[in-house]
């Protein structure tokens, strides 16, 4: 038993450090190399995919994975356990997919956000086609490749992003969210507010937003010697330790308020990481336990305590000092409407709380049907539109304000999408538990923000992913998942 452990650890050191490299150049590609730079690192990654890939494939790693898994009851770390679970899971991508097509695919999504991004640029989706198309393909193949008698089809790619949550379990939240939230955001969203021009057309200068954006890094307490804030096309959280967890943001001059929501929400996501155990740096453990629980905390930041009247009575005074001229004579109240406005919008990453899910449920479909072959990526334009029309009340007219809009197809990622819904959710659940303990509000406006960071570190990060995700939530809130929580904060907060 000791050798296998100690030949596990072995190889898993190795596999970290391989990846650790695979991270740094995708840091830097997506944040300052420059474009003619690509090709160059390509040729390199490719290297080290092939490296990394006969590591991770070699005999005695995967006989010691097999063999531990095996005595999974004769070991007594739980931690280790665990991690054992996670990685025989994981083998099955090394044992069933055949090696060349794995790395071509690796090989294709490490080039892919660069196509997109130039093909969202020109507005150009035909641009994109052919990748995505090879994308989805791959995709249809590893389905096939690593069903089982449980999972099957789409629900393979749900449960890599979300553990525990299949097509069944998201028809029945998205079919509630269809239910209690389509209409009654059709309703909300049928008279458009009216705000002063100054919130609306006025030019806010980059550089003041970017200071902005490093106030509230102090704000929120997320560590400057472990973390970093840079520019990127899509705002994203990067990270691999508890010492090193970045964050990017965008700024525009004439959107004041899509840089501080964004870099908000990063830092939600940033900080659950950091507040991780240190213990779990050298393991597989690292990091959120699944990619909903993980936007819970970026969702939770952003909204409910970012969006809070109570944060906004502290922090307002600082956005005026860098912006006098565009927001003297806004008031606090109207800035606050201004950011909990809802209304039918084009753009996921700008939509506004209320109606943030049922751009998800747009994406969910087009995924269910693009795995299942109903859909074919030529037809994902037009599809997407009607689904807009259908759950928001709104068509996009181009194809970037459409179907290009996100990077995650790009780098590979179907069966993601549809966490950002469901942590959402499992964020308004777990406010509820947090306010029973802590005076949220209380602590937001005497600008004690490390008390809540504590409270989150005890309930939901200190553990990493040592826990599954229904565990963490059972653990923050003594109850298993509840989607009305959801609804019946959105219902309370928006009733007009």
């Amino acid at each position: 038993m000791e050798t296998f452990i100690q030949t596990y650890q072995d190889y898993r050191k190795k596999i970290k450090a391989y990846r650790y490299f695979g991270w740094l150049m995708s840091w830097d590609q997506e944040t300052e190399a420059p474009d003619a730079s690509i090709e160059y690192r390509t040729k390199q990654y490719q290297v080290m995919a092939e490296e990394l890939y006969k590591i991770e494939s070699a005999p005695e790693y995967i006989d010691a994975i097999d063999h531990l898994y095996a005595s999974l009851d004769r070991i007594q770390d739980t931690d280790l356990r665990t991690e054992i679970k996670h990685a025989y899971k994981q083998l099955r991508v090394i044992k069933l997919v055949p090696k060349d097509e794995l790395i071509a695919h690796q090989v294709l999504v490490s080039q892919a956000p660069h196509t997109w991004a130039k093909a969202k640029n020109e507005n150009n989706f035909e641009m994109f086609r052919p990748t995505l198309e090879k994308i989805v393909e791959f995709n249809r193949k590893l389905v096939k490749y690593l069903e089982t008698p449980e999972l099957k089809g789409y629900d393979i790619l749900l449960d890599e992003y979300e553990e525990g949550f299949t097509q069944k379990e998201y028809d029945l939240f998205f079919d509630t969210l269809k239910r209690e939230l389509v209409p009654f955001v059709k309703e909300v969203t049928a008279v458009k507010q009216k705000f002063s021009r100054k919130l609306t057309h006025s030019v806010f200068p980059r550089e003041s937003q970017i200071k902005f954006s490093q106030y509230l890094i102090d704000v929120f307490h997320y560590d400057r010697s472990r973390g970093l804030l840079k520019e990127s096309a899509h705002p994203f959280t990067s990270g691999v330790s508890s010492t090193d967890t970045r964050i990017t943001t965008h700024y525009y001059e004439n959107n004041l308020v899509s840089s501080i929501f964004s870099t908000i929400h990063e830092m939600g996501h940033a900080i659950y990481e950091l507040q991780n155990d240190p213990k779990y740096d050298d393991t597989f453990l690292h990091g959120g336990t699944s990619l909903g629980i993980h936007e819970s905390q970026s969702r939770m930041y952003e909204n409910m305590l970012g969006r809070s009247m109570a944060f906004w009575k502290v922090h307002y005074p600082k956005l005026v000092e860098l912006f006098p001229k565009q927001l003297k004579q806004v008031s606090l109240e109207e800035f606050h409407r201004y950011i909990n406005r809802a209304e039918r919008s084009l753009i996921r990453t700008e939509a506004d709380e209320l109606t943030y899910a049922l751009h998800v449920m747009v994406r969910y479909e087009l995924e269910k049907g693009m795995i299942s072959g109903k859909i074919k990526v030529k037809d994902l334009p037009k599809k997407w539109n009607k689904l807009m029309g259908e759950f928001v009340g709104i068509k996009p007219k181009t194809d970037k304000e459409g179907v290009l809009q996100d990077v995650h197809w790009s780098g590979g990622m179907l069966g993601y999408f549809p966490t950002y819904a469901l942590g959402s959710a499992y964020a308004a659940q777990m406010y509820q538990a947090m306010n029973k303990e802590l005076d949220i509000e209380e602590a937001l406006s005497s600008n004690n923000i490390p008390a809540i960071n504590a409270w989150l570190k005890e309930h939901v990060h200190q553990f990493a992913s040592s826990k599954s995700p229904k565990e963490i939530l059972l653990i923050a809130t003594k109850e298993a998942f509840n989607p009305m929580y959801y609804v019946n904060y959105l219902k309370n907060k928006f009733q007009r």
